[in-house]
């Protein structure tokens, strides 16, 4: 069983992701952090972020079971993944690392930009979880600050912008629900509404 979650920055999909693979005992893989791992990786050995040969070294040996939430998601490691994100190679290194872990028994749930479109186009569930680019914005930015982290709010709405347009303007895989895709918007949603609205569907998928 595979569930695959697209949808951009901060619409929530992480959450929810985390959420129902706990409900279904299936594991999960926030394919984000495939990318800050690579990002962080480039920092880290001081290479410079348009260098397409060391990013996909990086990918080519990446260890999904050692991704560290917590040192990836510094807003910088973010941004810098956005930009290693639109990178071919790194892209195709990471896509065949990702659909390795679909395979995992008894089932997992992928999120991410392409889940649904290039990695797991056979999912038998797929969402598309969004949220206005000011709903996002102050999500991000709440974040930041409950971190201790310095942030503007214009600031950070001008990148979520920005890493949209990346994201949907990149030539290979770029965002986008998939046709057969449901949508779910978490701009006045609760998680908890969000959660009861991905599950109906998931428990019609699982019906024999």
């Amino acid at each position: 069983m595979i569930i695959a979650i697209d949808g951009p920055a901060a619409a929530g999909k992480g959450t929810l992701s985390r959420r129902i693979a706990a409900e279904y005992g299936f594991h999960h893989l926030d394919t984000g952090l495939t990318y800050r791992a690579v990002a962080k990786a480039l920092i880290d050995a001081g290479q410079t972020l348009d260098d397409e040969v060391a990013a996909e070294a990086f990918a080519e040996g990446i260890d999904l079971a050692g991704l560290d939430r917590h040192a990836l998601s510094a807003h910088a490691v973010g941004e810098a993944a956005s930009r290693i994100a639109v990178m071919p190679a790194v892209r195709q290194a990471l896509v065949r690392a990702q659909r390795r872990f679909s395979e995992k028994t008894p089932g997992a749930v992928l999120d991410g930009r392409d889940i649904g479109t290039v990695v797991c186009p056979q999912a038998p569930v797929k969402l598309f979880v969004t949220a206005s680019p000011e709903v996002r914005a102050r999500r991000r930015f709440d974040e930041m600050v409950a971190t201790g982290q310095t942030a503007d709010f214009l600031s950070v709405l001008a990148d979520i912008r920005k890493r949209d347009a990346r994201d949907t303007e990149r030539a290979d895989s770029p965002m986008r629900p998939a046709e057969d895709a449901h949508l779910i918007d978490t701009s006045e949603m609760s998680i908890e509404a969000a959660f009861l609205a991905a599950k109906t569907l998931i428990d019609a998928a699982l019906k024999p």
